[in-house]
């Protein structure tokens, strides 16, 4: 089954996205954030409000290169998901590669494919995300999820 994946071009270097996605979360995906997202075997949580939260373990770590975050708990406490916790087990694995002026960013978030109940609104939430990503890349001001 396809897992839910997506590229885009950035205005901005394979170094500064690695540093993005490793040390600077809480300014493009929640401000609700804790613990270390750094090098691998750090483990941290962000947080959607009250009913939505994802734990992750960082897998693997290569500078300006590769991340790879292992899902160890999740909720999504929406009325309309049946399973609230299919996010666990899942992983996510982001790729840079640099051009010339730009770099390519490729996420893919194995597990979540169209017949896991959430994809509708995972992927949507992946896109509001990624999209937030590039603006705090490109502009320096993200639009993460606020408490």
């Amino acid at each position: 089954m396809n897992n839910y994946t997506t590229t885009i071009e950035l205005k901005a270097s394979a170094e500064n996205i690695y540093e993005a996605l490793s040390h600077q979360i809480p300014l493009w995906w929640s401000e609700l954030f804790t613990g270390a997202s750094a090098q691998e075997g750090d483990v941290f949580t962000v947080r959607f409000g009250d009913h939505i939260h994802k734990t992750i373990r960082i897998k693997e770590a290569i500078s300006n290169s590769r991340l790879i975050w292992s899902v160890e708990d999740s909720l999504i406490a929406i009325p309309e998901l049946k399973n609230q916790t299919e996010w666990i087990g899942a992983s996510i694995v982001w790729e840079m590669e640099q051009k010339e002026n730009s770099s390519l960013l490729q996420l893919t978030h194995v597990g979540l494919n169209p017949t896991v109940a959430c994809y509708t609104i995972c992927s949507g939430g992946w896109n509001q995300f990624i999209g937030s990503l590039k603006l705090f890349l490109e502009t320096g001001t993200g639009n993460p999820y606020k408490k």
